[in-house]
């Protein structure tokens, strides 16, 4: 198994679109922003980039492109369904295009009990020697990963972390607690990211940072560096970004808040649709307050 360093803040990208195709000139382009900021790793394919709605040719391009514009950056796919069989296959297609780890949902609908999810991680373990990441969203998937069941997993040798974005802080202490040696926590939730590190979590899977690249690489140094009087108020400025991102369903106002910057199309596919106008409004009023709006986002 490959080692791979999964500290500081990865950003779960967005997938852009432009009449109905995906545009990667413009994912590229937001690749290039990650980077130039200062991010620490790349999370192509997740829930945050609408990969269920992307046909297979789509995704391997995605890649492709996220892997030629990451200037070596880890890069973190998103592979998991919620079949075995299909999730398997998927890893197998997307592992030649530039893969140094996988991000494995808890499969979603089913509601897997913790021994069905057990079993699925350890077979999705067995079929790659890349590294794999848990990534716990009961809000998503409808089925919660207890401590005891991201424990056991965690002693397999090439499930290397897990995203979690339960929300119950008693769990997630239960993780940090318990982690054997190398297993990496991450918040999969950027408001609880200030807590989860001052607890022994590596970092954070962000939304936020598609929005606000430097604004996270900034608030995820200052807490590395111990000084927490910035990093606190990093944290109280960037809240209203944590939480408005996620006022309509993920990622439509994020979008909302690039597209106001001009940097993509205010464009989603079905079943997700652009944000309410109140929505867009909100995320243009959002990054004003923290001097976004500039035409580029990024400074």
């Amino acid at each position: 198994m490959n080692k791979i360093n999964l500290t500081g803040c990865g950003t779960a990208l967005i997938t852009p679109f432009k009449d109905g195709e995906v545009d990667y000139e413009a994912f590229a382009a937001l690749v290039d922003r990650q980077v130039e900021a200062g991010i620490d790793f790349l999370v192509p394919l997740g829930t945050t980039g609408e990969t269920p709605c992307l046909e297979d040719d789509e995704r391997i391009k995605v890649l492709q492109v996220a892997k030629e514009h990451s200037g070596g950056l880890p890069i973190v796919v998103g592979g998991g369904t919620n079949s075995l069989q299909h999730t398997i296959r998927s890893m197998k297609m997307l592992e030649p295009y530039g893969v140094d780890a996988f991000l494995i949902v808890v499969p979603y609908y089913n509601k897997p009990t913790q021994e069905g999810q057990y079993q699925y991680f350890k077979a999705v373990a067995e079929s790659t020697d890349k590294p794999i990441v848990l990534y716990n969203v009961p809000g998503r998937t409808g089925a919660n990963m207890t401590a005891e069941t991201a424990l056991r997993l965690a002693e397999i040798d090439n499930i290397v972390a897990i995203k979690e974005a339960s929300g119950n802080r008693e769990q997630i202490m239960q993780i940090l607690k318990g982690a054997p040696e190398g297993f990496q926590v991450l918040s999969g939730n950027d408001d609880d990211t200030l807590w989860m590190m001052q607890n022994g979590g590596a970092g954070i899977i962000s939304v936020a940072s598609n929005v606000a690249p430097k604004h996270m690489v900034d608030f995820i140094g200052a807490i590395r560096e111990g000084d927490m009087a910035k990093a606190e108020a990093l944290n109280k400025e960037l809240t209203p970004l944590f939480t408005n991102c996620f006022v309509e369903s993920n990622p439509i106002p994020a979008k909302a808040a690039m597209a106001a910057m001009g940097l993509i199309e205010n464009e989603l596919r079905l079943p997700l649709v652009p944000s309410q106008q109140s929505t867009y409004d909100l995320m243009v009023e959002t990054i004003k307050q923290i001097g976004l709006m500039n035409g580029r986002g990024c400074f």
